[in-house]
């Protein structure tokens, strides 16, 4: 083995644009520019591809046969992963970013197939199906290393579950999200997904009940009382579970307060979007909307800031564990006449983000290199209490 260059298997559970994968993707890129070589494995339907591809190695592991429910598709990418990791003999580590590869690589270890693993915790979910929520459990239980992307997540993990686990932040390219780029293929971009506003509010995530979209949509209601111009433009949404429920209530509740859905109207849903068009929507947004009920860590944030763009957030962890009065607008998220008037102090700059100072140093400190730094410690420390074992 050489320590220097470890050969390492990133998995994830998906190829579309959600906060695990960019996770996984971008520490692909800084760990290989670190000089390590490393695969990332993904599942995928026939015909789908990573949403961005990455330098080095992917292995897209192919979904096959029925898949009625969520359960099935759970099951049919679980034994993707492991047919495409059969022969994973030549990784130093293996990194599961989620339960369903997780899962995948659990099963590999009872099987003796490989001798363990490492798995990041983002977050955790509440599941009614006792399949579901028993596989989520075995994702962190027989892994031999626990990450967490924030101390909010590592010190539940260890309070709650009984999990030692150890904190290795996200980090934000800012390269590419950035103040400083063409405004007119920004607003070609606005012009193509239907973005007219004025303001626009942003919130990045698709319609679901943990993103707390009906509290948003409340809010902004009150918002638009006042702004009536004003839109809220929700992007993204590629996700494995089944929202549509939800997304049922936000439409009728959108009907209910008198605003209009669809491009150029007061709520645009872009669902998912070109992986080019995130950072021109965040430098054309005048706020970033993320009032979540439930949070891993929230890496929206930081790009949106890192674009200029200021941001409200629900004054819970783990926001408040890295961010201050000088970097966010803080708002309660049970309630829209908080949201409201968080939004509402951001865009008529009541509300001033720092961002000569506060802002510059807080992106500092979330770098993708400073974090593939800390996963590769981590690693040595796997690897050796791993050689321990043997012994």
């Amino acid at each position: 083995m050489n320590l220097s260059s470890l050969h390492i298997a990133l998995l994830t559970h998906s190829v579309n644009p959600r906060g695990g994968v960019v996770h996984t993707l971008e520490l692909a890129n800084a760990l290989t520019a670190h000089g390590h070589d490393v695969t990332v494995f993904a599942p995928a339907a026939a015909g789908e591809m990573l949403f961005r591809e990455p330098p080095c190695r992917v292995v897209l592991a192919r979904v096959t046969g029925s898949q009625a429910n969520t359960v099935e598709m759970v099951d049919a990418r679980i034994r993707a992963l492991k047919e495409a990791l059969r022969d994973s003999s030549s990784f130093d580590v293996l990194h599961a970013q989620d339960s369903i590869s997780g899962n995948a690589l659990a099963e590999l270890k009872e099987e003796g197939g490989i001798e363990g693993f490492v798995r990041t915790v983002h977050h955790l979910d509440h599941f009614d199906n006792p399949r579901l929520a028993a596989w989520q459990v075995r994702a962190y239980r027989d892994a031999d290393s626990v990450l967490c992307v924030s101390d909010t997540w590592t010190a539940e993990m260890q309070r709650t579950y009984g999990i030692d686990a150890v904190t290795v932040p996200n980090g934000v390219d800012t390269t590419r999200f950035c103040p400083d780029v063409s405004g007119e293929a920004d607003d070609a971009t606005c012009t193509r997904i239907g973005v007219d506003g004025s303001p626009v509010v942003l919130a990045v995530g698709g319609i679901e009940a943990r993103k707390n979209t009906l509290g948003l949509l409340d809010a902004f209601a009150l918002v638009h009382r006042k702004l009536s111009r004003a839109q809220l433009v929700i992007a993204g949404g590629a996700s494995l579970l089944d929202h549509n429920a939800y997304a049922d209530r936000f439409i009728q509740r959108a009907e209910e307060h008198r605003l209009s859905t669809g491009p150029y109207e007061n709520i645009v849903v872009t669902g998912p979007l070109s992986d080019s068009a995130m950072p021109a929507l965040f430098r054309s947004s005048d706020v970033l909307a993320m009032v979540s009920l439930h949070e891993g860590f929230g890496l929206v944030v930081l790009e949106a800031l890192a674009c200029r763009t200021p941001v409200v957030v629900s004054d819970i962890a783990p926001f408040n564990e890295y961010l201050d009065d000088s970097t966010a607008c803080w708002a309660t998220p049970t309630d829209a006449h908080s949201m409201a008037s968080a939004l509402m102090r951001t865009i008529d700059g009541s509300f001033k983000a720092d961002f000569a100072r506060a802002v510059p140093a807080l992106l500092a400190r979330f770098s993708w290199d400073a974090s593939a730094r800390r996963h590769v410690d981590v690693y040595l420390s796997y690897l050796s209490k791993q050689s321990l074992a043997i012994l």
